[in-house]
């Protein structure tokens, strides 16, 4: 499912990538026409290049955007990073046994506590 929808997104990214190409040589071809000198021309040519790169750009960070919503099942926003340590937002990821919580200092206490296992049988009944 995450698949199709990362191809119909890349497939609408890419759509405006053309529109934006298109765009850019519509409006050289208006400068160039308005244009008194080879100079204008040139810029109206560089432009027109500078925008296909900048449409090109966005529709690789939009395809990386995608690729990495399939992969962690979240949509990215610009503005509202993860927060870390918080509970139900960004990335909230267990901590290895041992480890301190960057946020609090405070080292987490190591398994087992008491330094004994828990009780239980040591083997699956079901192997």
């Amino acid at each position: 499912m995450h698949s199709v929808k990362e191809k119909v997104s890349d497939a609408a990214a890419s759509g405006e990538e053309h529109i934006d190409i298109m765009k850019a040589k519509a409006q050289e071809k208006v400068e160039k026409a308005t244009s008194r000198t080879k100079e204008e021309k040139t810029i109206a040519h560089e432009r027109r290049k500078a925008k296909e790169a900048e449409a090109k750009m966005k529709l690789h960070e939009a395809k990386a955007e995608h690729a990495d919503e399939k992969l962690h099942g979240h949509h990215l926003h610009p503005h509202h990073e993860p927060v870390v340590g918080a509970h139900g937002h960004g990335h909230n990821h267990h901590q290895p046994v041992g480890t301190a919580v960057p946020t609090t200092g405070v080292p987490a206490p190591n398994y087992p506590l008491g330094g004994q296992f828990p009780a239980g049988p040591t083997h699956n009944k079901y192997v």
